[in-house]
């Protein structure tokens, strides 16, 4: 089952935009995750697997929490090119999804399972091992009839040794890959 991009592209004029336009359709690399921090109409951290050739996408308004008391919001978004993952800098206002995104974490990730499968019946389980995001986590899709809240999942952290009391993740206010920060990205200061 290969991911399709056709939505991502027609939300987008790449003339204007700086994001990949998605040419790359595999990665031997293994299964890489990526969170990117974005500043955009409302702040929020856009979660990415990757999948079938593409990157599965979720807005997650509040970011992750490793407290496993915590069930954070992830909205489905349409599917991003697998370049996306190495995105970082400012789109232009007035473009969808207009503003900073940093680079927050990246890593590998592994499914516990089937992942068509779970994406079907809505619950996906994985193991993250990423620079700041480590152990079991799921992502599990909220039951409603509806259209739009088929969109609607939560992001939680299972069970494990990484588990926290606290969310675990506020302190970290800089790019993993550049060392920048949200105001530096936008003010397009080099890496650190």
């Amino acid at each position: 089952m290969a991911g399709n991009l056709t939505e991502y592209k027609e939300k987008r004029n790449f003339e204007i935009t700086p994001e990949p336009a998605g040419l790359q359709d595999y990665s031997d690399e293994g299964l890489r995750f990526v969170v990117q921090h974005h500043m955009a109409r409302k702040e929020h951290y856009d979660f990415r697997l990757e999948w079938a050739g593409v990157l599965l996408s979720w807005a997650v308004p509040k970011g992750p929490s490793y407290n496993t008391q915590v069930r954070r919001l992830a909205v489905k978004v349409e599917d991003h090119p697998l370049e996306y993952r190495n995105f970082e800098g400012t789109i232009p206002k007035g473009e969808y999804g207009g503003g900073v995104v940093m680079l927050w974490d990246e890593g590998y990730w592994e499914p516990l399972g089937d992942v068509a499968e779970g994406l079907r019946d809505g619950i996906l389980r994985f193991v993250l091992k990423g620079q700041r995001l480590k152990g079991r986590w799921a992502l599990v899709q909220l039951k409603n009839k509806s259209k739009l809240n088929k969109l609607n999942w939560l992001f939680l952290k299972e069970k494990d040794e990484y588990a926290q009391s606290e969310d675990g993740v506020s302190g970290f206010t800089t790019s993993i890959r550049t060392g920048r920060t949200m105001g530096e990205i936008e003010a397009g200061e080099d890496k650190k």
